[in-house]
């Protein structure tokens, strides 16, 4: 195993970057955090972002085709399984809080951890998706936590997503995990029972087999029997989404959410302790999370102003996506620029994909997008409190948007 620091051992502050095992301390690992986590990030699509994580395992891996984007091939040498851990919140951000209650993710991060970008949105449905396809979301098409389906007024929740549309045909994209199989790699995706069949599970992780386990010690077990379960090449990914729905609900360093990363702690140090010789373990994340306090929230449905030419609202509170009435987008972005002021930026769909945040959008996902997208700024948000589940509004922590405290995310390369 990987000899880890002491127990509390700093992790890297903002604006520095830690080579993982493997790569030399002279080169670049990463992208290199802001130390303002507030400051704006983009995605480095190709060079250091989620999308990068899997066809980095499958180069390491020796699939045919694939490309270790991450360097990861000189500190993996002779890995012939690999596991993919999703913690889901676990922000790099995040990872300074969590120090003192995460002795191992502490030493993990300091030693052998390095920043990544989340796609944008950084949301959950949609940096599942740009993981398990290894591409960005404007190829994919699963462009934010809910989306209008082009040609219709009806907004699809991707966490909701019951099979119509069909997956197969929403996100097109070959998956990693088909890839890997077809190329003679033992698949296997283990999450939460309740997930098998969904449509977002069939979007981000067709070509695995399916487990089901429904807590940290299920997953660990599951993983880890999986891992060692074979003697050829193997692929193993697990998801925990504990951690971001305790600092939804409660904040982050909320009581519940210190009581969520202890558990992230043990879950590592369980999977780290059981690592075959021959296998490898890399942690990640789907986003980070904010606090939004009361003052700095919005409600599109309670001001008429903002309701004003808009015939569909769709993403969530961090991003908007407003589907507007025909001649109508220069007066939405106008009065949302006026309403909102420097809590936010408002901008066409055109710029937003000519600005590349999505990457290279597909003709057929295009509509996806609002035609007026609004992304909030430090820790504002617009929330729906009648046209949205009242839930939502209700919520301490959120994501979504550009910030590097929401899109910037660990990775954590551990080899057995």
């Amino acid at each position: 195993m990987t000899d880890l620091p002491p127990a509390g051992a700093p992790v890297p502050p903002a604006g520095t970057t830690v080579p993982p095992a493997g790569v030399p301390a002279d080169r670049p690992a990463g992208p290199v955090p802001p130390a303002d986590p507030l400051a704006v990030v983009s995605p480095r699509y190709g060079g250091g972002s989620l999308a990068d994580v899997l066809p980095s395992a499958l180069a390491v891996l020796g699939v045919p085709g694939a490309v270790d984007l991450l360097g990861l091939a000189p500190g993996l040498a002779g890995v012939r399984r690999v596991a993919v851990l999703l913690v889901d919140g676990l922000g790099w951000y995040q990872l300074p809080t969590a120090a003192r209650y995460a002795p191992t993710l502490t030493g993990l991060a300091a030693t052998v951890g390095r920043p990544l970008t989340s796609g944008f949105p950084s949301t959950t449905p949609t940096s599942l998706v740009t993981l398990g396809a290894g591409a960005a979301p404007g190829a994919h098409g699963v462009l934010g936590f809910t989306v209008r389906v082009p040609g219709t007024d009806r907004v699809l929740n991707h966490i909701d997503w019951n099979g119509d549309p069909d997956p197969l045909r929403w996100q097109p994209v070959r998956t990693q995990w088909q890839r890997a199989r077809a190329a003679g790699v033992a698949v296997t995706v283990v999450s939460r029972p309740e997930y098998a069949g969904s449509g977002l599970t069939l979007a981000a992780n067709r070509g695995g087999d399916y487990r089901g386990a429904a807590g940290v010690d299920a997953l660990a077990r599951t993983m880890l029997a999986a891992l060692g379960a074979g003697t050829g090449p193997t692929l193993v990914s697990g998801y925990h989404p504990d951690l971001d729905r305790h600092g939804h609900l409660s904040g982050v360093d909320s009581a519940p959410w210190r009581i969520a990363v202890a558990e992230v702690d043990g879950l590592l140090a369980r999977l780290v302790d059981g690592l075959p010789s021959d296998a490898a373990l890399l942690v990640t994340a789907d986003h980070g999370q904010l606090d939004v306090p009361a003052a700095h929230r919005f409600d599109l449905d309670t001001d008429l102003r903002l309701r004003a030419g808009v015939r569909v609202v769709a993403g969530e509170p961090r991003v908007r996506y407003l589907h507007v009435e025909p001649g109508a987008v220069d007066d939405v972005v106008a009065t949302w620029s006026a309403v909102l002021g420097p809590a936010a930026r408002v901008r066409t769909r055109e710029e937003m994909v000519a600005e590349g945040w999505f990457g290279p959008v597909g003709e057929d996902h295009l509509r996806r997008v609002g035609d007026v997208v609004v992304t909030c700024r430090d820790t504002y948000a617009v929330l729906a409190t009648r046209s949205e589940p009242p839930a939502a509004s209700r919520l301490v922590a959120y994501h979504g948007a550009d910030t590097a405290a929401e899109t910037t995310v660990p990775l954590l390369v551990v080899r057995g």
